[in-house]
């Protein structure tokens, strides 16, 4: 889906991040296996210590390794680095993950793969939740691609969109009872979904800055959602 055109423009703007390559990387399968040094286990100080596809331990004295710093999560959660995500397929991976990775199954280990595990768990935690949802993944997503958009900015929104969200803030404040708060979530849920689908199609076609936008658009209706989570908590 990277075409050529667009990663020699992005090396060229230096937007393209050190170690990702072209268009194969993009299956996690490949991407994982991007380091081509082999470190020796910390344990036994034998070959084969860094993590490949699921080697998690060290094959020959099934010591746990630290995690590998070079995985990213589309890799570490077996998915395709894509926007589009089989939810079932990443909770399931979670799942395997965590029968062979989490701390409770290393109360009787050494002290240093207790730390590995609480690492690694940590590790595939947030991977887990960053890829679940729409809004984190994507802007995982572009943060891959050496695009990120900060903390508290506007990113240029127009004019039409922000009198949108005033609106809706508005109408948010003066809904009162059930009726009125679950028509402001079938609103807001409408437009998060039209919003998730354009930016699919914005990757797809490989245009960050049209997938910039829309996240930024999707943050700020993220927003409308804790309010009225917030709203709906009795006093």
């Amino acid at each position: 889906m990277w075409c050529g055109r667009t990663r020699a423009l992005l090396r060229v703007s230096g937007l393209w991040p050190t170690g990702v390559l072209g268009r194969r990387p993009l299956n996690c399968s490949a991407a994982s296996l991007a380091g081509s040094n082999s470190p020796r286990c910390w344990n036994c100080g034998g070959l084969g210590g860094p993590l490949r596809g699921d080697r998690f331990f060290c094959p020959q004295c099934r010591a746990l390794q630290p995690p590998d710093p070079t995985r990213d999560y589309f890799s570490l959660m077996d998915c395709n680095r894509s926007f589009r995500v089989d939810t079932a397929k990443l909770q399931h991976r979670y799942q395997q993950l965590q029968r062979l990775i989490h701390p409770d199954f290393f109360s009787q280990r050494s002290q240093t793969e207790k730390d590995f595990s609480e690492k690694h768990s940590t590790l595939v935690n947030d991977a887990y939740k960053t890829l679940l949802a729409p809004l984190s993944r994507g802007l995982y997503l572009l943060k891959l691609c050496g695009v990120e958009i900060p903390e508290g900015t506007d990113y240029e929104m127009d004019s039409q969109f922000l009198m949108e969200i005033m609106e809706i803030n508005e109408k948010l404040a003066e809904a009162q009872g059930e009726t009125a708060m679950k028509e402001m979530e079938s609103i807001v849920r409408a437009k998060q979904k039209e919003l998730t689908d354009n930016v699919s199609r914005a990757f797809e076609r490989d245009d960050f800055e049209k997938a910039k936008e829309l996240l930024t658009k999707m943050r700020y209706f993220s927003n409308v959602e804790e309010k009225i989570k917030l709203k709906k908590i009795p006093l």
